[in-house]
Parts: C-alpha cells; sequence; structure tokens
C-alpha cells in the first residue's frame, strides 16, 4: 500500500463519520477546505468518486461506503493504540471515550460525574450516547457498557449493576380509572405507552415471563395513544396519568417509592443480569479504563433496583 494514501484515508473517514465537512472539521482543528482538497486528491489517487456533494448535503457513493466500512475497523484500532500509549501505568490521564445506551448515562453515570472528575482531573471523559449495539473498536471507544445478555462470549466484561427487571408501572389516578392489571393479557384494554429504538426504529416489546408455567415467555407490543424515544419522556407520560409503561425498574424506583407511580404485573417480570462495562482486551489495559471500570464496580450497590 502507498503509505501517502494514509493521511487522505484517515482525513475522508472523519468526513464519512459525521457526515459533514464542517463538523469533522470542527473535531480536527482544521479547515473546512483543507478537508474538500484532502477529499479531491484522494479521489483522484483512487480514480473514484468517494462523496456526493450538494451546498446543503452530502453522502457517501456505493464505492465511498464500501471503502469506509472496510477501513473502519483499522483506523478505530490505530486511534486506541495511540491514545493508549503513556497510559498503561501511573495517574490515569487523556481522553476516555465511552459507548452508553442514554438510560445508562443518565442513571448510572451522570449521578457521579463530579465525584469521578474530581478522583481524576487529567481524564478528560466522552460520552457517547447510543441505543444500539456497538463495536467500540471500530468507533474508537475505550469502553462500552450494555446488558449482559447483549454480549458476546468473547468480551471482556464486569457487571456495573445488580439484576434488573423490568418494571410496568402506572400513576395511581390511572390505575383508579382503569384498573389494575392482572396479567399481561389484560394489557389490550389498557393505553400503554410505548417506546421506539433510536437506532433500529422498532417499537419495544413488553417481554413477561409466566409466574406458574416454566419456560412460558411472551412478548406484546405496546398499544397505546403515545409514543417516544426517550426514556425519560415515556416516565413523564406515566406520571401525568396517562397510561401504563414498562422501564428498567432502578429508572422508576424514586416513583414507585414517593408513591407517584405503582407497581403492577411484578410477579410476570423475571430478573435479568443487568448492564456491564466491557472493553476489547484485559491485556494492558489503560489506567484510565481500568479506573472507570473500578469507579462503576464500586457504585454497583448504590443503583436502586
Amino acid at each position: 500500500m502507498d503509505p501517502s494514501l494514509l493521511p487522505s484515508l484517515a482525513w475522508f473517514a472523519h468526513i464519512a463519520r459525521h457526515r459533514s465537512f464542517t463538523k469533522a472539521a470542527a473535531e480536527m482543528g482544521v479547515s473546512r477546505p483543507a478537508l474538500s482538497q484532502s477529499l479531491k486528491t484522494l479521489e483522484r489517487q483512487l480514480g473514484v468518486k468517494l462523496i456526493y456533494r450538494t451546498t446543503r448535503d452530502m453522502s457517501l457513493t456505493e464505492e465511498g461506503q464500501h471503502l469506509y466500512d472496510a477501513i473502519r475497523p483499522s483506523l478505530g484500532s490505530i486511534e486506541r493504540a495511540v491514545r493508549s500509549l503513556g497510559e498503561l501505568a501511573g495517574e490515569p490521564t487523556g481522553l476516555l471515550r465511552v459507548n452508553a445506551p442514554r438510560i445508562v448515562a443518565k442513571a448510572l453515570i451522570e449521578p457521579h460525574l463530579a465525584e469521578f472528575l474530581g478522583r481524576y482531573p487529567q481524564v478528560r471523559l466522552e460520552l457517547e450516547m447510543d441505543d444500539g449495539f456497538s463495536n467500540i473498536i471500530a468507533d474508537g471507544c475505550d469502553a462500552g457498557i450494555r446488558l449482559g445478555e447483549s454480549l458476546a462470549e468473547h468480551m471482556v466484561a464486569v457487571p456495573i449493576t445488580p439484576m434488573l427487571s423490568m418494571a410496568v408501572v402506572a400513576s395511581p389516578d390511572y390505575l383508579a380509572r382503569r384498573g389494575t392489571p392482572v396479567t399481561p393479557e389484560d394489557l389490550v384494554r389498557h393505553n400503554c405507552i410505548g417506546y421506539r429504538h433510536t437506532s433500529s426504529g422498532a417499537l419495544f416489546d413488553w417481554e413477561f415471563t409466566s409466574p406458574e408455567i416454566e419456560g412460558h415467555d411472551l412478548a406484546l407490543e405496546p398499544k397505546g395513544n403515545f409514543v417516544s424515544n426517550d426514556d425519560d419522556e415515556t416516565v413523564q407520560a406515566a406520571l401525568q396519568g396517562i397510561g401504563l409503561v414498562q422501564h428498567m425498574d432502578f429508572s422508576v424506583r424514586k416513583h414507585l417509592d414517593d408513591g407517584s407511580l405503582v407497581r403492577v404485573l411484578q410477579d410476570w417480570c423475571k430478573p435479568f443480569p443487568g448492564f456491564y462495562l466491557y472493553v476489547p482486551s484485559r491485556e494492558q489495559m489503560p489506567s484510565k479504563v481500568r479506573a472507570l471500570m473500578d469507579f462503576l464496580v464500586e457504585k454497583r450497590e448504590s443503583v436502586p433496583v
């Protein structure tokens, strides 16, 4: 491979990731014209068009998408290797990029931000909120957080929450008006608040396990007059008496404790392994990653389940 192509390929990957010259230039601290010229040079060297550009929008060509998909994992590994140099031992320092679902960022990291950054002042934490499963190596992240059931066996992962369960909840006012469901089948007569996954666009199914019949699981699509792709918004709707919502138990614990929400169908909501912090490898783990791992494990028992 011609080594002279490497800088242009790296610039191209940044442009493709952001789908924006302006955002890529701002992130890398270079001018937009310089990025544009680098791309033109690369296209000329390769003899293909990589990006369609208009005054208002841009998109990858078929060849551009193929190239981006092929080089992204390697560039992510190089970026991680460069950032980890000098961070393998000693005081945690440098940029720490963590990919996590929004619910985790808000409930498990946000409450402890000041303490973590105060304890490790040389660390610069960057949270990338993503509700889909992320390839942290390809995306250049140091660590990710996901449910244990969604992790591949080869992942190096540690639990940062106890066992969790889904909780179906509603306001006392709603239950007084509409009655209390006793089985999941009763939900067809209720207004169920839906959550739509940001990454896939799919509506989140409510899952249940029979407390009486071994191995009898069922999933129901919530039917109601309100859907949101924001976790907090669905809880707010339940607090206003709009309907029932199914959510992680730790995210609604404070509302259950103060009585503003009431839990139903608890016997049908079986506990499952909670969230894990996962990393590519245990070998030569940077001290900043080890610091975050130990910190979140330390806070595990404070998760309100």
